[in-house]
């Protein structure tokens, strides 16, 4: 019996070094080995799911994954966020993140931290406008600010949503005379459709969301949203000419949840950064009418989220 149990014992030792070898090589299993969730807090259609169908095709081929887009949207892209932030930080979920949703946390809306997410980069830049159907009885910026000094609160305007960067907007117009009422749309194409329909007079918007819109001469812009005037919108006015010193350009990053692993978070960073050097990426960026240089690196969008921030403070008087 005594001769039996050192070979028993080392049967057991084998044994337990071949489970620990199995459950190592689990722990270290390739990633990714399934789909990756994109969310996109917004309706189908709209510049956030254009931009994760995009850039998810793009990751596919690099990652040999697929991304199935799921969009949940609501609350100014905070129910998709509350989807994001419930699921495990696990690598197998990312998020479309705009600076709408981000306007929220510093309104009072949303109820989660940028702590709470880790940015792998941003993606498009834009500045935003304000557009009319074709045959609207406004034909220059100057005529609605008249009109909306005349009979302020009667001049409705499509926005995405209450304490949205299109919210923080108005209510900065507001502010300076210019008194607009804000009519919420969280579906994209109600928003787009509404001033072609006549339910609002106005639409808060990015021309490259509504670039079918112009090319077609439905709706055609008042006035952007920057320091200087539009490339491909010589004739239309900067925001800064008319003596708004408001920009707050709308921006879109992908973020995962805080806690991922950082070998996941490179891995997706990198991928995202390939994606957005690809001439299909440029060409989209060129479509959507955007910066050229919209792509700003895992590394530095902290920093960038955190300027915009200070930014929406600074111009719409937010703390």
């Amino acid at each position: 019996m005594q001769s039996a149990t050192p070979k028993l014992f080392r049967e057991v030792l084998f044994f337990l070094a071949a489970l620990f070898a199995v459950t190592g090589a689990i722990g270290q299993e390739k990633y990714p080995q399934r789909p990756i969730e994109f969310i996109v807090p917004y309706g189908a259609g709209g510049g956030a799911d254009q931009l994760a169908r995009m850039v998810g095709k793009l990751m596919e081929a690099d990652l040999k994954t697929s991304f199935p887009v799921i969009n949940v949207p609501g609350a100014v892209g905070n129910t998709g966020m509350t989807k994001l932030l419930a699921s495990p930080a696990d690598g197998y979920s990312a998020a479309v993140l705009i600076g709408d949703t981000i306007a929220t946390v510093i309104t009072g809306g949303a109820r989660w931290k940028l702590a709470d997410v880790i940015p792998l980069g941003i993606m498009i830049r834009q500045n935003s406008g304000f557009f009319v159907a074709q045959n609207s009885r406004f034909k220059t910026w100057n005529d609605v600010v008249t009109e909306a000094k005349a009979k302020p609160g009667t001049i409705k305007v499509a926005i995405l949503g209450f304490g949205s960067v299109d919210d923080m907007t108005v209510n900065y117009l507001a502010n300076k005379g210019i008194k607009l009422v804000s009519v919420p749309y969280a579906a994209p194409g109600e928003r787009y459709t509404s001033i072609l329909g006549g339910h609002v007079d106005l639409l808060f918007e990015q021309a490259g969301d509504i670039h079918s819109f112009l090319t077609s001469k439905q709706v055609r812009p008042l006035m952007f949203l920057s320091e200087e005037r539009a490339e491909g919108f010589a004739d239309i006015p900067a925001s800064k000419e008319v003596g708004l010193e408001i920009y707050l350009p709308q921006y879109r990053a992908i973020v995962v949840k805080a806690g991922t692993d950082p070998k996941h978070v490179k891995l997706l960073s990198d991928a995202i950064a390939k994606a957005a050097k690809t001439p299909e990426y440029a060409a989209y960026l060129k479509e959507s009418l955007a910066r050229k240089d919209s792509f700003i690196p895992a590394a530095d969008a902290q920093k960038f989220i955190a300027g915009e921030i200070a930014a929406m403070q600074r111009e719409t008087g937010k703390k």
